[in-house]
């Protein structure tokens, strides 16, 4: 989905928010940083001396125990201040939390409590749709329909009435129209997605936001239709540029133009490391992978630059491998030097 079309499909398959996001997933962790989701993050480890941003700035939960604030605690407690503050830059934002497959009620309740607690809304990650990343990188999620319905069940289940804002399966509609997902699938996928937006926005304080693509995939005009047949019409909006890098000034014109064919949608921008826009040496079948140079983008907000968008949010955790590539680890694992550099590209 990274880049043009013109780049081709296997680039495309490899560029997917989920190698991006969601190793996680394949492993059974969670945003938490202890891999069992059930805290939530409670304050009182690592990272306890991370505070809460105003809530008019963004009503997003910081977790406080999370990954970030885990490698700041090491790092002023080794004295590497300079790294310490760039690190802190990540640590004091709210990111988005990404459910695994097991225990997805626990999860959910784990990080909605958590951020109810503190005033805020809990901003959650949901990407376990089966026959996912077309058996690329990312490949999993749910072993069928009904497996995914029960999921989808467990986290409504545990959001409850707890203000929750989800991003909804990144790609999932993205490769019904880049033929990536076989056609026998295509159905089902359309039921599914339609279900789990009709069983979270039910819920009273949860807003849903289906996944829409980004900038440099292709033109709106190709995937409007696909999107008013998962359900749209019933969310609250649709998210663009989720794990990827492109400029929110390019992010918001395609979200815009799109709006504009599924009946003036909202829709939300994710920053997280787009400050220096998408990454165009070198191969371009890795230009999507731990790409050097970049940077992090607006911190999350509500203050955004259009009416139509509702927030500027991290749904990728900055500082997380996109995969084993120049240097990285496996995709999902912290690494902290690249996390530095991101925070220092935005000095």
């Amino acid at each position: 989905m990274y880049g043009s079309r013109g780049v081709g499909a296997s680039v495309a398959r490899r560029a997917s928010a989920a190698v991006l996001g969601a190793a996680l997933l394949a492993t059974g962790c969670s945003g938490d940083g202890d891999g069992d989701g059930a805290n939530g993050g409670g304050g009182t480890g690592a990272g306890a001396g991370i505070t809460q941003r105003p809530k008019d700035v963004t009503p997003f939960w910081v977790n406080p125990d999370g990954t970030a604030a885990r490698q700041l605690a090491a790092l002023e407690k080794a004295g590497k201040k300079d790294e310490a503050a760039r690190i802190r830059k990540i640590a004091e934002q709210p990111t988005g939390e990404w459910i695994s497959p097991d225990n997805p009620e626990e999860q959910a309740r784990g990080f909605t409590e958590a951020a109810d607690k503190a005033g805020r809304t809990a901003l959650l990650v949901l990407y376990n749709i089966p026959h996912r990343d077309c058996g690329q990188y990312s490949q999993g999620g749910a072993a069928d329909g009904d497996a995914y319905r029960a999921w989808i069940d467990g986290v409504a289940k545990g959001i409850g009435d707890r203000p929750a804002t989800v991003v909804l399966e990144p790609d999932a509609v993205l490769h019904l129209v880049d033929s990536c997902t076989p056609d026998q699938f295509h159905e089902e996928r359309y039921d599914l997605l339609k279900g789990a937006i009709a069983k979270l926005t039910a819920l009273e304080n949860t807003k849903v936001y289906l996944d829409a693509g980004n900038a440099g995939w292709g033109k709106p005009d190709q995937i409007f239709e696909p999107l008013k047949w998962a359900g749209i019409d019933r969310a609250d909006g649709f998210s663009v540029n989720v794990s990827n890098f492109y400029t929110t000034e390019d992010s918001i014109a395609y979200g815009k133009e799109l709006s504009a064919k599924v009946g003036g949608k909202h829709f939300v921008v994710d920053t997280s490391r787009n400050g220096n826009g998408p990454y165009t040496e070198g191969d371009p079948g890795e230009r999507w992978c731990n790409p050097p140079g970049r940077a992090l983008g607006e911190t999350p907000t509500v203050r955004t630059a259009d009416p139509l968008v509702d927030a500027y949010l991290w749904v990728k955790r900055p500082g997380e491998s996109d995969g084993e590539c120049k240097g990285g680890p496996k995709a999902g694992q912290w690494w902290g030097e690249y996390a530095v550099k991101l925070a220092q590209g935005s000095d």
